[in-house]
C-alpha cells in the first residue's frame, strides 16, 4: 500500500506547520508514502480548455503533469493545507481543481480511495480540512479523518504584531500585547495535535491493510454526493 502525502504550504519545511502534521500522519500510518511539498511549485488552476476530454490527461504544461502518475498510483492521500481567508491557499486550490481531469467519460480512476486531510490556521484549521474532502468527495475519494490544528499567522513575524488591531497577536492576546517565543502556536509543541494526527495515519493505514473495498467506498461516496446535491435543491 502506498500514500501520498501533499503539503500545500508554502512556507519551508521547518517552517510549515500543515507539512509536520501531514508526515506525522504518514509516519504513523505504517505504510510506505511519498510526502511532497507544493512549495515553489508551478501549477495553474484549470482553465476550462477541455483538452483532459478525450483522454483524461490534463494538457497544462506546468508542475501538475509530473504529479499525475503519483496521485493515480498511490493508494491513499494525506493532503494539507493552511487557512487563508477561511478555505485553503490558491497553490493547493489549484492543484485540487486540475483533478477535473480525471473526471470525463464516467472516469473512476480515484473512485473509492481514502484520505486524510490536515488543516491549520491561525486561529483554526478546520476550513481547509473540510474544503479539502470537499474536493475528494467529488471524486468518490473517502476522508476517513481530518486534523485541525492551529499554527504560527504570518502576524507574529511581519513586523506589525503588536501594532496591527485587525492582526492576529492582537485579536488573541489584546490590544497589549507583546510578542514572546512562547506564545508564538507551534504544532510540534501541541501534544494533543500530533496525537490526532497519528491517530489519524493509523487509522487510514488500518483501512488501507484490511483491504478498502473500493467499489463499496466509492457507492458510499456517491450516495453522500447526491445527498448534498438534494440538500442545496
Amino acid at each position: 500500500m502506498k500514500i501520498l502525502g501533499i503539503s500545500g504550504s508554502p512556507r519551508k519545511e521547518g517552517q510549515s506547520g500543515t507539512y509536520t502534521l501531514v508526515k506525522t500522519v504518514l509516519e504513523n500510518s505504517g505504510c510506505d508514502y511519498e510526502l511532497i511539498s507544493l512549495r515553489g511549485k508551478r501549477i495553474a488552476g484549470c482553465i476550462a480548455c477541455l483538452g483532459c476530454v478525450k483522454d483524461n490527461v490534463c494538457k497544462v504544461d506546468d508542475d501538475m503533469a509530473g504529479l499525475r502518475e503519483k496521485i493515480v498510483a498511490a493508494d491513499g492521500y494525506v493532503f494539507g493545507a493552511p487557512n487563508y481567508y477561511s478555505t485553503i491557499n490558491a497553490t493547493m486550490h489549484a492543484f485540487l481543481e486540475r483533478w477535473f481531469q480525471f473526471r470525463h467519460q464516467t472516469g473512476d480512476t480515484l473512485w473509492g480511495k481514502v484520505a486524510v486531510t490536515v488543516g491549520v490556521g491561525g486561529t483554526a484549521g478546520q476550513a481547509p480540512a473540510e474544503e479539502m474532502e470537499k474536493f475528494l468527495l467529488y471524486n468518490f475519494v473517502e476522508t476517513v479523518a481530518k486534523v485541525a490544528g492551529q499554527g504560527a499567522a504570518s502576524c507574529y513575524s511581519c513586523g506589525y504584531g503588536e501594532t496591527c488591531q485587525v492582526g492576529i497577536p492582537v485579536m488573541l492576546h489584546g490590544p497589549e500585547v507583546r510578542i514572546t517565543a512562547e506564545m508564538i502556536p507551534d504544532v510540534a509543541k501541541q501534544p494533543g495535535l500530533i496525537d490526532q494526527a497519528a491517530a489519524a495515519g493509523l487509522l487510514l493505514g488500518q483501512r488501507l491493510r484490511a483491504g478498502n473495498d473500493r467499489q463499496k467506498t466509492a457507492q458510499a461516496m456517491q450516495a453522500r454526493l447526491m445527498a448534498k446535491f438534494g440538500e442545496a435543491v
